[in-house]
């Protein structure tokens, strides 16, 4: 498991973003489960992930409507498959609109790009 915290901070909200191997939905949730084991992340806001399997596409808005699919469509065009990424958001009271997508997309990339 990886995770590069305090990534991105606009309007009080903050993200980070976290991956590691993933071969299934139930792999998925205790992956999700382990990360909510650290204190700071159980009291996130939003969970969005994706990851690209054998049998196909799979993700979790977590209430962060269409980040799922974001994670997604970076992960397809990037070629990464059985490799979950986890955008974590801590609301920080105001609504971001759609730079919420951007800062999603900005999270992905961050970590497909970190050594």
């Amino acid at each position: 498991m990886r995770i590069l915290e305090n990534v991105i901070s606009d309007r009080g909200s903050k993200y980070a973003v976290s991956g590691g191997p993933c071969r299934s939905e139930d792999e998925a949730k205790a992956f999700v489960k382990e990360l909510c084991r650290k204190k700071k992340f159980a009291k996130a806001t939003h969970h969005s992930w994706g990851f690209l399997t054998a049998d196909g596409p799979l993700k979790n808005d977590d209430g962060e409507a269409g980040a799922g699919m974001v994670i997604l469509r970076m992960l397809e065009r990037e070629g990464v498959t059985d490799h979950i990424v986890v955008v974590t958001r801590w609301y920080g009271g105001k609504h971001l609109g759609g730079d919420r997508f951007r800062h999603v997309q900005d999270a992905v990339r961050i970590y497909l790009d970190a050594p």
